[in-house]
């Protein structure tokens, strides 16, 4: 039964062809054949999750979307669904709204990619974003005390949307906490395979100390390890404009302060800024003024603006809040990419960034010979003859049609202008 169904589905196949299909299309149709590609693949996901269940194939370990048989190959779509992705980023900002858990939401996807190790190449023991960080072992870690919660924030999203994978949930829930709370888009790639068991999870102490002996130096030994450079160190340092540390759980910190006996969420802790749901650049003003005791600054925190080469991008982001969003938002998305390995190998996004330019309107005398005007008349009979054929100044015509205008234009140009002279 399996053979039999392996011969009869192949999705990879598929996909090869449709990318063949698209090595032959012009530019303007490429994005056309891209999202094509994409609903193909995931028609045949579907197809194959379906006669998967009658056949008894089981879900291999790559990830929400791999299937193997029984006589050993395997077929592997997507690892999530972009669709659910979709439905689960509005279900996340809905929580957003009630719970305020923004600053744990960043802190889990950060804490599940920031275990990579450059050094390393095979996946996953490289570590980085894989979605280790759902298993009891990895949160225990102490550097990731009090995560458990963001976890059971997230689960009831996991288990209405069982085509996205973890590693991607943890990545898309971080960046969507940063864009809700008034920070930059981050330019976000999905498509993340995770770990199956916890055997692959990473060992403990890759992640950032709050106190270390010589804090610049530690942040260097964490940050260069997973590749980022000092820019990004303090970028990143960045996003503690949200959030509070709770000394139950770190260690750091006071029990509570006026900006957060209150909430919102759960009163208590200490927060690094005054208004700690607000994603914006106070943390460096904050921290270079050091004026209110009520504020965190850890020694890390205060290292940014005491290493020499830190100091540079600190007083950067704490006069200029566009540069700050900018680099960060680079930097977001370099780290929740780190270590993952992608089904497909690029990835895919969500949202459609690159936007196609608005089509040039039809002026007829941008094409004239430039020696005389073409009267208004005439640009009336032009564009009657262009729209007849099924041009528009907001759809311009495929090139042979487009090449047949400017010859047309051109010559009744050279006619006015041997006519007028």
């Amino acid at each position: 039964m399996a053979s039999t169904l392996g011969a009869a589905i192949l999705p990879s196949s598929m996909a090869a062809a449709a990318a063949a299909r698209r090595s032959s299309l012009p530019g303007h149709s490429l994005r056309f054949s891209n999202n094509l590609s994409l609903r193909l693949h995931q028609v045949c996901c579907l197809r194959w999750r379906r006669r998967a269940g009658s056949a008894g194939l089981v879900t291999g370990a790559g990830g929400v979307g791999s299937f193997s048989s029984g006589s050993g190959g395997a077929v592997t779509c997507f690892a999530s669904d972009p669709d659910q992705l979709k439905s689960a980023r509005e279900d996340i900002r809905s929580l957003l709204k009630t719970a305020f858990c923004h600053p744990i939401l960043i802190r889990l996807g950060w804490h599940d990619a920031g275990t990579y190790d450059k050094n390393i190449e095979e996946w996953p023991k490289r570590g980085g974003a894989n979605g280790s960080l759902r298993f009891e072992i990895e949160l225990k870690h102490a550097a990731n005390a009090g995560l458990v919660n963001a976890l059971k924030l997230l689960q009831p999203i996991k288990d209405k949307y069982s085509g996205i994978t973890y590693a991607d949930l943890f990545q898309l829930a971080s960046a969507t906490a940063v864009e809700e709370a008034g920070g930059p888009k981050i330019p976000m790639k999905y498509g993340r395979l995770e770990i199956s068991t916890p055997e692959q999870c990473p060992d403990e102490g890759k992640l950032p100390d709050a106190g270390p002996p010589s804090p610049g130096d530690h942040l260097r030994d964490v940050f260069y390890r997973m590749g980022l450079d000092d820019k990004e160190i303090v970028a990143l340092s960045g996003a503690h404009t949200l959030g509070r540390s709770r000394p139950e759980r770190s260690g750091w910190g006071k029990p509570v302060t006026k900006y957060t006996k209150d909430g919102p969420g759960a009163p208590g802790g200490q927060s690094w800024t005054a208004q700690w749901l607000k994603f914006d650049n106070s943390y460096f003003k904050d921290i270079k003024e050091k004026m209110d005791e009520d504020l965190l600054v850890l020694p890390t925190d205060a290292a940014l603006f005491d290493d020499p080469s830190f100091k540079v991008y600190a007083e950067k982001y704490a006069e200029d809040q566009d540069a700050f969003f900018k680099d960060y938002a680079e930097a977001h998305a370099k780290l929740s990419n780190l270590g993952a390995k992608w089904d497909p190998p690029e990835g895919f996004t969500l949202d459609d960034d690159s936007k196609d330019p608005k089509p040039e309107k039809f002026v007829a005398s941008k094409y004239s010979s430039g020696k005389s005007e073409l009267s208004a008349a005439m640009k009336q009979k032009m564009r009657a003859e262009y729209e007849a054929i099924g041009g528009s100044p907001d759809k311009p015509l495929k090139s042979n049609y487009f090449l047949n205008i400017i010859i047309v234009v051109a010559v009744l140009a050279l006619l006015t202008s041997l006519f007028g002279n």
